[in-house]
């Protein structure tokens, strides 16, 4: 088994897990037709791991904070946020809603799946991107054992100011 299937039945396993602690089902997964459409719209490929989340786990609620946006609110919310004031990169896609006008974004370009931090809240654009993590694999995998930024039971809490380093490439992609 390679490492991401490894991950993907990792991921999978903490789903059935928490499903089964609050009762609540997941969305069903997508097929790839789906996956092919909200390509389309969106004019780029999804990272193989996110395609593979969506078409193998389920469609979104899972994952950190409120999990996953469903791919069709992902596709809709990048076409908002392209189309709004802000200026928002080419092929980066919010695949989830961490509140307070907060995404949690994949770089659909990058070849790791890099994850960024978009905050509006500090009003500046160039102040509005961050690196989160290198890769959508190790996000994942900071989310299953706890040790990522956004986790109850990290080190990082109230007391630790969070500094992420800024994206480098938003100018160059916007």
């Amino acid at each position: 088994m390679n490492e991401t299937e490894q991950l993907l039945e990792q991921v999978a396993d903490r789903v059935r897990t928490c499903a089964r602690g609050t009762g609540k089902a997941r969305p069903a997964p997508l097929g790839s037709g789906e996956i092919a459409r909200a390509e389309a719209i969106l004019g780029f490929a999804l990272p193989p791991l996110l395609a593979l989340l969506h078409t193998r786990i389920g469609d979104g609620g899972f994952g950190p904070g409120q999990g996953l946006l469903p791919l069709r609110q992902a596709v809709g919310t990048y076409g908002a946020q392209r189309a709004s004031g802000w200026r928002w990169p080419e092929g980066v896609l919010p695949i989830a809603d961490f509140g307070c006008g907060t995404y949690v974004c994949v770089d659909c370009r990058s070849e790791t799946a890099q994850v960024l931090l978009f905050d509006p809240n500090p009003g500046e654009p160039d102040l509005a991107w961050s690196l989160d993590t290198p890769s959508l694999a190790a996000w994942l995998r900071g989310w299953l054992d706890g040790t990522a930024w956004f986790c109850e039971e990290s080190a990082v809490g109230e007391e630790c100011d969070l500094e992420l380093l800024p994206w480098a490439e938003f100018r160059s992609r916007i």
